[in-house]
């Protein structure tokens, strides 16, 4: 296990199995995440030593296995034993989306795969870090896959308990995940524009439309669909 910052830095552990890709996801993280500490290792035997680290987000290699493997179970099992609040993402080389849907009703908040262009993952690394859930696959296409049989129990095991409950989660586009990341950081909308760079009524569309995707009503249920509180009560008139 390599570690790079320091101890008490939010951090993002990585694994996986091949060094030139682990490598590469590092620097990128480090690139994107200015201050954060990224812990990477080739397996999970070697969670236990991140355990001291303020552990926001882990990140898991599928090396092209399906979600419904054994070995990946374990995996993912291990993780929410070490680390029960931190949000997992996985990384896949299978653009396929009866997988991507398969990990989301077991409770993977990211699923990543190796077509997606950089800004993209960026946006989503962004969104899951925030709380949200991000999937390449528009919402429509899961919930078509979600309505069909469900497959045996030994095909599909759940994390824990907790992790079953399926979360909707809406196409964002890159914008609205950064709109979506700052309001659940508790910014009004005027902080949001500035940090953005975009205008007020911009901003007031991106929430708009991330409103309506989501099937809510203001701020504060965007915030609360996924999983966090919003801390400053603003609405999606506030300036």
């Amino acid at each position: 296990m390599k570690r790079r910052g320091a101890r008490t830095a939010p951090t993002v552990v990585v694994i996986e199995h091949h060094t030139l890709a682990r490598t590469a996801i590092v620097r990128f993280l480090e690139n994107e995440l200015t201050g954060w500490n990224i812990v990477d290792m080739a397996c999970t035997e070697s969670l236990e030593g991140a355990q001291l680290q303020d552990v926001r987000l882990i990140a898991l290699d599928l090396a092209c296995k399906s979600v419904g493997c054994p070995s990946v179970h374990e995996d993912l099992t291990r993780i929410a034993q070490l680390f029960p609040n931190a949000p997992i993402a996985l990384l896949s080389n299978t653009d396929d989306i009866p997988m991507a849907s398969q990990a989301l009703r077991m409770g993977v908040k990211g699923f990543f795969t190796t077509t997606l262009p950089i800004e993209i993952a960026i946006a989503g690394l962004r969104l899951v870090l925030a709380g949200g859930v991000f999937c390449p696959h528009p919402f429509g296409e899961l919930i078509e896959v979600s309505r069909e049989p469900p497959k045996p129990a030994d095909e599909e095991r759940p994390i824990t308990s907790a992790r079953m409950q399926y979360l909707s989660i809406a196409d964002f586009t890159p914008r609205e995940a950064d709109v979506l990341a700052q309001l659940q950081s508790g910014c009004s909308n005027k902080v949001i524009a500035g940090k953005l760079n975009l205008s007020g009524h911009t901003v007031k569309m991106h929430l708009q439309h991330i409103m309506r995707k989501l099937q809510v009503q203001n701020r504060t249920e965007v915030v609360a669909r996924l999983g966090h509180q919003l801390s400053n009560g603003h609405d999606i008139a506030a300036e």
